[in-house]
């Protein structure tokens, strides 16, 4: 991601796209030579840096200090360097390829993070564990049903992903206020001509579809709406981070550590989630960032004004250096992550008496039981129990319900109705068919996809 938004591969791409102009240019007609398109091909990787400084500091214009530039390490072509087009051309049409080939990269790892997610859901999809409402202790589920609430989210990124990517218009040529009059004027008023090379330069990069409107740049709606897909991945990065950090906190999970790594300059017992801390960091600059699009969208004035660019320069490489962050840290942590069932038993083996007793009610009630009555004696027990926890005693609920006669169920009863697994409803299901019917037909669909992560070193 650094190399697509590094300086090195804006102002190729610049060069690439003046190439691009007079191939279409001579192909239409105008009197360009080979030699000439040759002459810029060769000079396209040799960018001498210290001789645009020098000509923008002469001219305080960036595009016209890289045309005089290029001009000079190719004096043949000189003259036809940027004919008849605008600034915006080659800064608009190369922020779409870098946001396009950031949309590749993005996608490519966000498809490793859901295949490792599909293995540890897969894995654990039969582990009941405590859950949680309002942060309190509800009816239990399982791993990997919690994990498929992740995996869910970021699969509703990945399409939001692919549908930007499909989406995404090229500027192409438009002119100084979009209605392309100077190519007009150079193309002797030939309307087909300049929608040929129009759609020539966007075949040339990559594009197959092209703005009808425009003013001098894009519409700002595109960035907008980009970013916003990298502001979901960051909201959902954020979501399961925090979760990460809170089943760390119960000592459910903990992320890998490196030999030598120290939790605390104080406490030398703390192993303290990094990676997801790190990553809710992140996830909110990133969400923060989504505000400059709005606003650059929301403040363009008429055809164009220039109040966008420094703006755009710092919040769109910043976001997708961003999102990348997020997934080369999850993709880590999920790699290394330490699941603990014994903990995990341990916590809700602690509350399973009370989460247990919607069951003994149902129970109870297929015994002919009256459900209100039940219920009532099932709230006073389960009351005297928790007030005696908060004392710092342990009453054993189950014991009291299986000797009240207006429950009706022995103790063999009973704990064939608390086992943990019967308590998960149907979430194994859930996860064995989220996977089957959602998840793997997708991973099918981008098999061929593959874009290593290497996580970070620990």
């Amino acid at each position: 991601m650094s190399k697509i938004f590094s300086p090195a591969f804006k102002y190729t791409t610049w060069r690439r796209l003046w190439v691009a102009l007079a191939k279409g240019e001579k192909e239409i007609g105008l009197s360009i030579t080979e030699s000439q398109i040759k002459a810029m091909e060769e000079q396209i990787d040799h960018i001498d840096f210290s001789a645009v400084m020098s000509y923008e500091k002469e001219t305080r214009h960036d595009v016209m200090a890289h045309v005089l530039a290029y001009g000079d390490s190719c004096p043949e072509a000189k003259g036809i360097i940027h004919l008849g087009a605008t600034s915006a051309y080659v800064t608009d049409n190369t922020d779409l390829i870098q946001m396009r080939e950031g949309l590749k990269l993005l996608k490519g790892k966000l498809l490793e993070l859901l295949r490792l997610l599909s293995k540890r859901a897969e894995q654990t999809a039969d582990l009941p564990t405590l859950s949680y409402t309002h942060l309190q202790p509800a009816q239990p589920t399982t791993v990997g049903k919690r994990i498929c609430t992740w995996l869910q989210d970021f699969l509703f990124d990945f399409s939001d992903l692919i549908n930007r990517e499909e989406s995404l218009l090229f500027l192409g040529l438009k002119g100084a206020t979009g209605t392309q009059a100077s190519f007009m004027a150079l193309l002797s008023n030939d309307e087909e001509k300049v929608e040929e090379l129009d759609r020539l330069i966007a075949k040339e990069m990559g594009f197959e579809n092209l703005l009808t409107i425009s003013g001098q740049t894009y519409t700002r709606k595109q960035d907008m709406r980009i970013i916003s897909v990298l502001e979901g991945l960051a909201a959902t990065s954020h979501k399961c981070a925090t979760d990460l950090r809170l089943l760390a906190h119960m000592g459910e999970i903990e992320e890998g550590r490196g030999e030598k790594q120290i939790g605390s300059s104080a406490m030398p017992h703390k192993t303290n989630p990094i990676l997801a801390e790190r990553t809710c960091a992140l996830a909110r600059f990133l969400l923060s960032l989504g505000e400059n699009p709005k606003y650059t969208l929301a403040t363009q004035w008429l055809e164009r004004s220039l109040d966008d660019s420094a703006n755009r320069r710092l919040a769109i490489p910043e976001a997708f250096l961003t999102a990348d962050a997020l997934l080369n840290l999850l993709f880590t942590l999920f790699t290394d992550l330490n699941i603990y069932p014994n903990v995990i038993a341990a916590n809700l083996s602690r509350e399973l008496p009370f989460l247990s007793l919607e069951n003994i009610l149902m129970g109870a009630v297929s015994k002919g039981k009256d459900r209100q009555e039940v219920h009532e004696h099932l709230r006073k027990a389960a009351r005297k129990a928790s007030l005696a926890r908060k004392e710092g005693k342990e009453e054993d609920l189950i014991s009291a319900i299986a000797g009240d006669e207006n429950v009706g169920l022995s103790r063999t009863e009973i704990d064939a109705l608390i086992e943990p697994a019967k308590l998960t409803g149907r979430a194994s299901l859930q996860v064995s068919h989220f996977l089957e019917k959602e998840l793997s037909p997708l991973l099918d669909e981008h098999r061929d996809i593959s874009t290593p992560i290497t996580p970070i070193s620990l």
